[in-house]
């Protein structure tokens, strides 16, 4: 789970600024004087060498969230008008689900090793010697230094130094991807391998210069509600960790946007949990070993592309979203249906249901809020549906197995969690592969904490899980 930072403070001003010139109908004629609004000439750069590179990778920046892909190709002679037209015109959105923003890129650390002053240019120089690229070369001053274009940071140098001087210092998204799916080009620019990619979206908020997007539906949802078409919002039931005013309040202030209705995600987990306990208690039943569950679509792009062999033992059950959509879709078949919740990989899952049209962060829905200048806090609360107290805790760490054990289909089996996907719980992935399970029930999340610690959430850490624990108890929990 991130902290709150920087990086998220530019990315939902720039959102927030995009989804004003939006509703005043400005978005094509004012979209270029943006970087040009935030970084003014009397105005500092934020932590980079100018304010015109500040200027030129925003510029960069805005792409994504105009829902397009930051090309390899020079973009600075292309007005920022022309992507806005485009996003405007479209009517479908990119195959992709997310990009990296080349210029703030860059920024980042070429090599994982470097001398620091701690060297003593000793005789022995097991360094040097010990390279096998020759990327180590003494200075004028007798200390050595890597040169980062030749290191291939196989770490011998820092292994053989006898003073301690060679540091590893970590690329923060490469450290961050439990499945290696980003790395950096021979440009020094990080890419992401979509063969291994399981849209965790860790890469997104361990990036310090804010350089990886998700592509965004932002426009495309503002533009489905200006034409007058019927926009439903299905919302994931971790909003409660988002805001801490009433759930009423907060469902009033996401219709306020433009919405026809909002619909809470709970009203799937409901049948979620039922037809998953349903399916271990027959598996259990056959006397297969485990099952895990499948609400996560971080974990199951996980299985699908790292350990196909434990696929057998995914639940089939679908996710709450997938209930939740197929509902609506029943009731409103030309509906537009928005699911919106903290999660990257819900992307992917709603492309490959077709069901789901868009979906949104809860980063981007307040960004939404804050440029219409809707205020939960002042909204007339909504009349709230009767859903369990299982089904909205679905969005916590152990929410789905309580939920699971509260419908009393299967008994007296054993369980465990697996609770945020690290390199560590993909090692344990691998092992129940193999079948080296230790229990007959694997609840398994992506997210460390559950779904209220997802990449696309709004607010971080203690924060989150304060406002949900409050949110629970205004239903009497």
């Amino acid at each position: 789970m991130a902290y709150l930072n920087n990086v998220m403070i530019i990315r939902h001003e720039l959102m927030a600024r995009l989804v004003k010139l939006f509703q005043e109908g400005e978005l094509s004629s004012k979209i270029d004087q943006m970087p040009v609004d935030l970084y003014p000439k009397n105005r500092e750069a934020r932590g980079r060498c100018c304010i015109y590179k500040e200027r030129a990778i925003t510029r960069y920046k805005m792409l994504p969230l105009l829902g397009f892909e930051v090309p390899e190709a020079d973009i600075d002679l292309v007005p920022l008008k022309n992507y806005a037209e485009k996003s405007l015109q479209r009517k479908g959105l990119s195959d992709n689900i997310l990009t990296v923003v080349d210029e703030a890129c860059t920024s980042c650390v070429q090599a994982n090793y470097v001398v620091t002053n701690l060297c003593r240019g000793c005789v022995a120089s097991p360094c040097v010697m010990n390279c096998p690229k020759n990327a180590i070369r003494f200075t004028p001053s007798g200390q050595t230094e890597i040169k980062a274009d030749e290191c291939v940071n196989c770490g011998l140098c820092q292994k053989a130094c006898p003073y301690h001087a060679i540091v590893y210092i970590p690329i923060p998204c490469e450290e961050a991807c439990p499945v290696g799916a980003i790395s950096k080009n021979a440009s020094g620019v990080e890419e992401i391998n979509e063969d291994k990619c399981i849209y965790c979206g860790k890469c997104i908020t361990a990036c310090p210069f804010g350089a990886i997007f998700e592509l965004s539906a932002i426009v495309d949802v503002l533009k489905a509600i200006e034409q007058k078409k019927q926009v439903i919002a299905m919302v994931a039931p971790a909003i409660l960790a988002q805001y801490a005013e009433a759930p009423g309040k907060v469902l009033a202030a996401i219709k306020k946007i433009g919405f026809s209705e909002v619909v809470e995600v709970a009203r799937g987990a409901e049948k979620t949990a039922r037809h998953e306990a349903e399916e271990l208690k027959e598996k259990l039943e056959q006397n297969e070993a485990f099952m895990t569950t499948s609400c996560c679509p971080s974990y199951v792009e996980t299985v699908r592309k790292h350990a196909p062999g434990l696929l057998a033992n995914v639940s089939h059950t679908p996710s709450p979203m997938a209930y939740t959509a197929e509902e609506l879709r029943e009731r409103h078949p030309e509906a537009k249906l928005v699911f919106v919740g903290p999660c990257v990989a819900k992307r992917k899952e709603a492309r490959d249901l077709g069901s789901v049209d868009f979906v949104l962060s809860f980063e981007e829905l307040d960004a939404m809020m804050e440029g219409m200048d809707i205020q939960p806090d002042k909204m007339e609360p909504l009349p709230l549906e009767n859903y369990t107290m299982e089904s909205r805790g679905f969005a916590q760490s152990g929410g789905v197995l309580k939920a699971v054990l509260a419908e009393k289909k299967a008994e007296n089996f054993t369980f465990e969690q697996i609770d945020g996907i690290d390199k560590a719980a993909i090692r344990q992935i691998k092992l129940l592969e193999k079948g080296k399970n230790t229990a007959q029930f694997y609840e398994v999340m992506a997210c460390e904490g559950g779904c209220i610690g997802g990449p696309g959430a709004n607010v971080r850490s203690a924060k989150a899980k304060k406002n949900f624990i409050q949110g629970m108890r205004s239903f009497g929990v």
